[in-house]
């Protein structure tokens, strides 16, 4: 009993870990804070960019404010952040369901009239696969929070039988996944997106990979798939301890009749009081 409790134990003790970690991964970049702006899946710097219609770019301190372009811009689960290298961010969009980052509409949007910048091929082949497994990512990772919330809850259940720790196990399972597949979507995108937006240096383009980010989601998506497996060791082995419902071993008469031993006590002496009164 007391493994199966201490494993129980810490099966919740994970969830409720995971929780925090997946909060910090959906409300990051969302607003302009301190924390909140420096928890982002990738960050592109195009403060040196280098625009077709500009000759001689290089000798200009802040190509990107010449054409209208701020210095960066970071992404977030719900919107992007931009702002400048020497105020920070200035600016997040409003936060969007099934949010996904099109460079190339952001950028463009931005530039003055007449200005052009050349953008990597690979980074409109890459736009429809970003678009994609953006939405997805949004979808697993509210999903994951949500399930590991419900774990949490039935998680002291696990201790009466078996049967609740495979059901448990199931949505852990599932829980697992969604959070295991949602941080490998992130990753690919933020490592694909710097890939292909630095393609070509003459560009100047660069892209730096959130490290708070990918700290707090890889640790919610283990600590998900650890507790499933604390869950499902308790559903094949570790069975609870059933309680005696029987009659206490020292009210048995050594017979084994069943009869109790104050019984047998006091019909002995009923049993000589009427062979006597016949005599």
């Amino acid at each position: 009993m007391a493994v199966r409790t201490y494993t129980a134990i810490l099966a919740g003790i994970c969830y409720f870990v995971t929780i925090p970690f997946l909060i910090l991964v959906l409300i990051g970049n969302t607003h302009q804070t301190s924390i909140l702006e420096d928890i982002y899946f990738f960050k592109l710097d195009v403060s040196h960019i280098i625009p077709i219609s500009v000759e001689n770019s290089n000798l200009l301190n802040s190509v990107a404010r010449s054409l209208g372009l701020h210095d960066f811009y970071q992404v977030g689960v719900w919107n992007y952040c931009e702002g400048y290298n020497d105020e920070g961010v200035t600016f997040c969009s409003p936060p969007k369901s099934f949010f996904w980052f099109n460079p190339v509409e952001v950028l463009v949007g931005e530039l003055l009239a007449g200005a052009r910048i050349a953008l990597p091929s690979e980074v409109v082949t890459i736009l429809t696969l970003l678009r994609i497994g953006s939405q997805v990512m949004y979808a697993f990772f509210m999903s994951g929070i949500v399930l590991n919330f419900v774990l949490l809850l039935l998680t002291p259940l696990v201790l009466k039988t078996r049967w609740f720790s495979l059901c448990t196990s199931l949505i852990g399972a599932v829980a697992g996944i969604v959070l295991t597949v949602a941080a490998v979507i992130a990753t690919v995108i933020s490592v694909a997106a710097k890939i292909a937006l630095t393609a070509q240096d003459q560009l100047n383009i660069h892209c730096d990979i959130g490290g708070k980010m990918f700290v707090f989601m890889w640790i919610a998506a283990l600590l998900a798939d650890f507790a499933f497996l604390l869950h499902a060791a308790m559903g094949c082995c570790c069975a609870p301890e059933k309680k005696n419902r029987g009659l206490n071993s020292g009210a048995v008469s050594p017979s084994g009749s069943g009869m109790q031993e104050k019984d047998d006590s006091y019909s002995m002496p009923n049993f000589v009081r009427r062979r006597k009164g016949m005599s």
